[in-house]
């Protein structure tokens, strides 16, 4: 079982360059199913200005590590949050 502060807490890196894209803010859930539908990120820097938020689909969500959440995803501004 993972809390959603366990989720917090872990760095969500990018398989595509293995830059550090930020960490969790908020998440998504489809209230029907219980289930994750995205994560909401604070931007770090890395590929977006500081300070935006991204929206991370759950479908790409590569891997959910120890530390990382490896995520795949042609980044574009339709998941930027604005």
């Amino acid at each position: 079982m993972m809390r959603i502060s366990d989720l917090q807490s872990k760095d969500i890196v990018s398989i595509t360059d293995g830059k550090k894209l930020g960490l969790i803010a908020d998440i998504d859930l489809n209230v029907k199913t219980g289930m994750i539908d995205s994560f909401i990120l604070h931007s770090s820097g890395g590929w977006f200005s500081k300070g935006e938020e991204v929206k991370i689909m759950w479908k790409d969500v590569a891997k959910i590590g120890n530390d990382v959440i490896l995520v795949r995803h042609p980044f574009n501004q339709e998941t930027l949050i604005k």
